[in-house]
């Protein structure tokens, strides 16, 4: 069976934003490491996922909660998740909080045990791509990155790279950043350097 890429973009500025440029940076130098990968993409902005409800828990006890549920499907298939998220006001976008929200479920993603809480997504490999308009990296204010560690770890997903382009909004500090990134991307995937077409896709500065 194919390697499939599960890639959840939460930036809203689309594919003009440093996070989801990145992203397919690093998904192309994936495509060039695995043969023919099916690849599934939701751009939740654009989608306008909705915000987990009472309507949505009420649904999920009656068996018909079917965006949460083919949200599950898609990440259960997944060998690969490729997080774009950006840094808004020192937390995830509110659409990628959604998108959790919809894939925590006990009894499928995560059980209960005398141990406390054990997630059931296992052995799937996570990139985060995380950008910010400051440096918050190794800081207080760096709440993000916590909160992704904590919540991929709580579905059982702990095998998780993250890759940061800090200081977007800080003149010079952009481009520098932007490359450093680029670069960490590259040092993951060695043996896809000299790939044409991923060469070519570098991120715009």
């Amino acid at each position: 069976m194919n390697t499939q890429i599960l890639h959840i973009d939460s930036s809203l500025f689309g594919e003009s934003g440093v996070s989801s440029q990145l992203s397919a940076y690093l998904i192309e130098k994936l495509i060039s490491t695995h043969s023919n990968p099916g690849i599934t993409k939701h751009s939740l902005a654009e989608e306008n996922i909705p915000h987990f409800s009472l309507e949505t828990i009420n649904a999920v006890s009656e068996g018909k909660a079917d965006l949460a549920d083919r949200y599950i499907d898609e990440i259960k298939k997944a060998d690969v998740l490729v997080l774009s998220a950006p840094m808004y006001n020192f937390a995830i976008p509110t659409q990628l909080k959604s998108w959790f929200d919809h894939i925590a479920r006990a009894g499928t993603t995560f059980k209960y045990t005398d141990n406390g809480p054990k997630g059931l997504l296992e052995n799937k490999k996570v990139y985060v791509i995380t950008t910010r308009g400051g440096i918050h990296r190794g800081k207080e204010t760096d709440t993000e990155s916590l909160y992704l560690k904590t919540m991929l770890g709580f579905i059982g997903l702990t095998d998780v790279d993250f890759i940061y382009a800090e200081g977007l909004n800080m003149g010079a500090e952009r481009e520098t950043s932007i490359l450093k990134a680029q670069h960490e991307i590259d040092v993951l995937f060695p043996n896809s350097e000299g790939n044409e077409h991923t060469q070519n896709n570098k991120v715009a500065v």
